[in-house]
């Protein structure tokens, strides 16, 4: 089958069509959880961010790895090691971890976008 005829295949246009729309979809998500580390990175000050984990986790590991590569100061506790750590969460009545603690409110799970909100300024009508 020669080239030309290949490029009018239906079916390989769709996927190339889909693999274009993929990869620009990756850059762009790429390019805002950059931008949203680099914003709660700059609003976090040391103590703002506590989570509450578990060593079983999976969404602790997920959290623990973006707050790492975003350079995002965070402090963490094991309920399973940690008795201080575990008495919070029993406190909080939380269903499951993780906990971030942000600025001493919690939030259940792992969100970016809703731990820069909850660190941005706070503006009053004026």
């Amino acid at each position: 089958m020669r080239v030309g005829a290949w490029l009018r295949n239906p079916w390989l246009q769709l996927g190339l069509l889909l693999a274009v729309v993929t990869l620009s979809l990756q850059a762009w998500q790429g390019r805002q959880q950059a931008g949203l580390g680099e914003r709660i990175a700059q609003a976090a000050a040391p103590g703002d961010l506590r989570m509450l984990s578990s060593t079983t986790c999976g969404i602790c590991t997920q959290a623990r790895h973006w707050f790492r590569e975003h350079g995002v100061a965070v402090s963490e506790c094991f309920v399973e090691r940690d008795a201080a750590c575990r008495a919070e969460f029993q406190r909080l009545q939380a269903p499951g971890t993780p906990v971030i603690l942000v600025r001493g409110r919690p939030q259940l799970g792992f969100s970016p976008p809703r731990i820069a909100d909850a660190l941005a300024p706070v503006h009053s009508g004026g």
